[in-house]
């Protein structure tokens, strides 16, 4: 016979782990949250994928290697986003978001720029979303993608369509070509 205390003892341990179990599961809202991220993620690599490639075609290849560096950076903020789906029990939507590419050098910065700026909006609503429902471990993975898109990719993008307005398009396309790919 199992004395009273060792079931009661036995019992509460698997209450606990069906508890334990049971935080496992994602809130509702921040998982579905996550799932809009990850399509805006895809989104702006699949937006950043084009943009570099017609930099690589145009011969500028300066900004085809920096913004095929920033469309790696996406699929890395993606990758976060969904194992942080999976991990919370999560069905990811894996089709990216509506994107409109830019086809001349200025509209592919600019356009690069509204993502980011998005992206931060966006990004910043999420973390209050998961501090709202006490997912921390969510929030501090945005909290790094916030900086990465504020710290480096809209900087970087503001940074050169301010020099296109100060020493023209011209002279910065000419700066944006490597001399030994030119070279040919």
């Amino acid at each position: 016979m199992i004395p009273i205390r060792s079931l009661h003892a036995c019992l509460g341990h698997h209450a606990r782990i069906a508890s334990l179990e049971h935080t496992m599961k994602g809130h509702p809202e921040v998982v579905d949250y996550l799932k809009q991220l990850l399509r805006g993620e895809l989104a702006a690599r699949d937006q950043y994928f084009l943009h570099s490639r017609r930099y690589e075609d145009q011969g500028l290849m300066a900004l085809y290697e920096r913004i095929n560096h920033e469309m790696e950076e996406e699929t890395e903020h993606a990758d976060a986003l969904l194992r942080r789906i999976l991990f919370l029990e999560g069905d990811p939507d894996m089709r990216p978001a509506e994107f409109a590419p830019g086809k001349t050098v200025v509209e592919m910065l600019e356009r690069d720029l509204v993502v980011e700026y998005e992206v931060r909006a966006a990004l910043a609503a999420g973390m209050k979303l998961c501090e709202d429902h006490g997912d921390y471990v969510s929030r501090d993975i945005l909290l790094k993608q916030l900086q990465d898109t504020e710290e480096d990719h809209a900087w970087w993008l503001e940074q050169q369509l301010g020099l296109i307005k100060r020493i023209g398009l011209e002279l910065y396309q000419t700066s944006k070509i490597d001399k030994g790919h030119a070279a040919g």
